[in-house]
């Protein structure tokens, strides 16, 4: 398998599968053979930019590719994942990784049993700006994360922790190995019949805290987290590609306090769907575990329940 031409498939063909094709199609050492849609025309249509082959059902794939990506609805991933992984298929599902706690333990015992490689599309992951923070995050002791965007209908399947708030949920968590001690959330309906904005704090073994914001009702879009810690503020513009560093410094002579000077660190261009996509072949090729992977996926859809329930509670 590291030697051969692996042959890839895209399932599911709206914005973001349109985009998972493209950068299979650009990639050395694979060929994007198939695009699969319940909608015929737009399965050509991707297909048609990309060289591929137009599919309507993901079950005509086994026998045909080596690796799919699912981008599909959140619902649709326990049916389709399960299905590919019981026939060998290794697969890329896009966050999250599935639509209720149950349906994920389902997909990781599945996973683990069938010796396939599951990685899950938390993105943030491969986002420069995550990526150049990483030596700088040592020991927060407060976190916060403002993650807003105006409304639209993609994603409005599930609700907005699902939606949006995993991405950051999937960060925090990467950065520690402190277990979650104590949740406190609330969530508002607005345009949909589910939580659309919410907050949560949570509270680690460590003594952290994380606080979240999050909105898919938002009149502008913001993405940003930032971490404080003893010996540093660092903020992440998940969106910009920004990464600024406050830190302090000894008090000038005569001065009493210290002053705080601020860098900002270039973090480069980067494509985080390429590399997410690049990672995920060569864990195919090398039979390896992804960094974003079942435990990873599972741990990120527990807290995510968690917070649903913190919400049901403060219900009127």
């Amino acid at each position: 398998m590291a030697m051969r031409e692996l042959r890839a498939a895209v399932v599911g063909a709206g914005r973001l599968g349109a985009l998972h094709a493209a950068k299979y199609a650009a990639l050395a050492g694979v060929r994007l053979t198939h695009v699969v849609d319940i909608e015929k025309s737009r399965a050509e249509n991707v297909a048609r930019l990309t060289g591929a082959a137009a599919l309507t059902d993901y079950r005509d794939l086994p026998g045909q590719v080596d690796l799919v990506s699912i981008a599909t609805p959140t619902v649709t991933h326990l049916e389709i994942t399960s299905s590919l992984l019981g026939e060998g298929i290794d697969v890329l599902v896009e966050k999250p990784m599935a639509a209720t706690l149950e349906e994920a333990r389902q997909l990781a015992a599945l996973a683990r049993n069938s010796d396939r490689v599951l990685q899950v599309g938390h993105l943030e992951r491969f986002n420069p700006a995550v990526v150049r923070s990483r030596p700088f995050i040592k020991g927060p002791k407060f976190i916060e994360c403002h993650r807003l965007a105006p409304f639209t209908e993609r994603g409005t399947d599930v609700d907005v922790i699902l939606d949006l708030m995993v991405h950051d949920l999937d960060v925090i968590l990467s950065i520690t190995e402190a277990e979650v001690v104590a949740v406190e959330s609330v969530g508002v309906a607005v345009l949909t019949e589910r939580v659309d904005i919410a907050n949560a704090r949570l509270r680690f073994a460590d003594g952290m805290i994380a606080n979240l914001v999050t909105s898919r009702v938002s009149q502008r879009r913001e993405r940003k987290i930032r971490f404080f810690q003893p010996d540093a503020y660092i903020s992440l513009d998940y969106e910009g590609r920004r990464l600024q560093i406050y830190r302090k410094s000894p008090p000038p002579p005569g001065q009493t306090y210290p002053t705080i000077s601020a860098e900002s660190i270039d973090v480069g261009e980067g494509d985080p769907l390429a590399d997410e996509i690049a990672e995920f072949v060569g864990c195919v090729r090398q039979r390896r575990r992804p960094q974003v992977g079942v435990q990873e996926g599972l741990s990120v859809i527990e807290l995510c329940e968690q917070i649903s329930k913190a919400i049901e509670g403060n219900a009127v």
